[in-house]
């Protein structure tokens, strides 16, 4: 099971719309939940707005939150968006045999049965999350809090049965001002010692979310490929 995770303050300002790639990821079956820590006023609007644009195009699950409550929310998407997955998976398959479309349709004790199944398959799955944090100056003052988020989503992965694996990424590159993206670490299941990482971002630059997640889900997909826009930032092109 695969996902991005974006962690941003909304209001991207560079290159292909974020709410495009996060469709496309989509179609390549990569989940996108977008945790949003905003500020008040006319930029908070905004970037509310993008945000929840963008988890929906994604398939996936979109919070507003700030600073204090980022660290719990972290672990809270990532698990509810793993049994929601599923659950639609199990769904698909009682249409098929059952011809119902709801959990909600079986008896209770049937009912019963197969939410235990979700629960256990929602733990034993393999599990693939691709962090993908907004470095952008405007976050430069929620850095601690994004700190400690990853720590506790670290802990929570690792007390999963199945297998997790996280890859993190940042944008924009703090090493060229020609990068959208930097990678931080590839994927990896050690994850004890990742977050020290994170000491070392340098918050600076533009907000380029958009090109950020189409380079994100190529890495996810392992799918080399082009991308064109039109000039108003539409994906007019998509090249495996």
């Amino acid at each position: 099971m695969k996902q991005i995770l974006l962690i941003t303050d909304g209001c991207s300002n560079v290159g292909v719309s974020p709410v495009i790639a996060a469709a496309q990821a989509q179609t390549e079956g990569v989940i996108v939940n977008v945790i949003g820590v905003i500020d008040h006023g006319e930029l908070g609007v905004l970037g509310s707005e993008e945000i929840r644009e963008i988890a929906a195009a994604g398939g996936g699950m979109s919070r507003i939150v700030n600073s204090e409550q980022l660290s719990q929310t972290v672990q809270m998407m990532t698990r509810k968006t793993v049994n929601a997955t599923i659950q639609h998976a199990v769904g698909k398959e009682l249409q098929s045999i059952l011809g119902i479309s709801h959990i909600e349709e079986l008896p209770p004790e049937k009912r019963a049965e197969v939410v235990q199944v979700i629960d256990n398959m929602s733990e034993n799955t393999s599990l693939r999350v691709a962090l993908l944090i907004d470095a952008s100056a405007s976050m430069k003052p929620k850095l601690a809090a994004v700190r400690e988020a990853i720590h506790d989503l670290l802990l929570s992965l690792r007390a999963r049965s199945g297998v997790s694996e996280l890859a993190v990424f940042h944008f924009p590159s703090t090493k060229s001002r020609d990068q959208e993206l930097e990678m931080d670490h590839g994927w990896t299941n050690q994850l004890a010692n990742i977050d020290k990482m994170f000491y070392k971002i340098n918050m600076k630059g533009t907000t380029p979310t958009g090109p950020a997640l189409l380079q994100t889900l190529q890495f996810v997909t392992e799918k080399p490929f082009s991308i064109k826009t039109t000039e108003e930032g539409m994906l007019s092109d998509y090249v495996v």
